[in-house]
């Protein structure tokens, strides 16, 4: 994992590079054939993405993938029961159902990551879309649990609720990217290569 992770930084760094020599070069684009240019720029495309495919596995059923998924799956299942989400939401496979999961009170971004937002509550909240009186959708969030206030939060359970919130959003992950999959494969599209 962390290897890839190295693999895909040096690409990102390069992918950098490209994008700024490709702002520099616009005067000479303006005056090169535009069919030489397009050629050019599909093949650093090309360049580019062929080594993302090794990284990221697209298809999700490699067995790596799937024991990956299956212990991801029994360890949000068994902070469904520590933290007593099965209270608000019965039935463990329907927590997949929600189209988002936040945490209020800690934050989850790079900068704040973890910290207990000052006087703040701490929830679990899950998001679905709901038509109103309308018939136009609406977010709805819904409390999946509740944990007091966060300035008291005992740091195990801090851990536990972060953990289950990124678990699930991880599984939700995998699940997006099956259903992409299968959209595409219902496509004919041609082969790359």
């Amino acid at each position: 994992m962390a290897n890839n992770l190295e693999r895909l930084k040096e690409l990102t760094a390069k992918l950098e590079k490209k994008i700024a020599l490709e702002r520099e070069d616009v005067s000479v684009e303006l005056l090169s054939d535009p069919k030489e240019v397009l050629a050019t720029k599909r093949e650093n495309r090309r360049e580019f993405i062929e080594p993302l495919i090794e990284i990221i596995p697209i298809e999700p059923k490699s067995p790596q993938t799937k024991s990956t998924r299956k212990e991801n799956i029994e360890r949000i299942e068994v902070l469904y029961k520590e933290l007593n989400i099965f209270e608000k939401s019965p039935g463990f496979e329907n927590i997949f159902i929600y189209k988002a999961m936040n945490l209020s009170g800690i934050g989850l971004k790079e900068e704040d990551f973890g910290e207990v937002r000052e006087g703040k509550y701490i929830q679990v909240i899950a998001i679905t879309y709901e038509p109103d009186a309308n018939g136009k959708k609406k977010a709805k969030n819904i409390s999946l649990g509740y944990f007091g206030k966060g300035d008291t939060i005992d740091p195990e359970l801090k851990r536990k609720i972060i953990e289950f919130v990124l678990r699930w959003r991880y599984e939700k992950a995998f699940q997006n990217v099956q259903h992409y999959k299968e959209l595409i494969d219902k496509l004919d599209l041609p082969k790359l290569h």
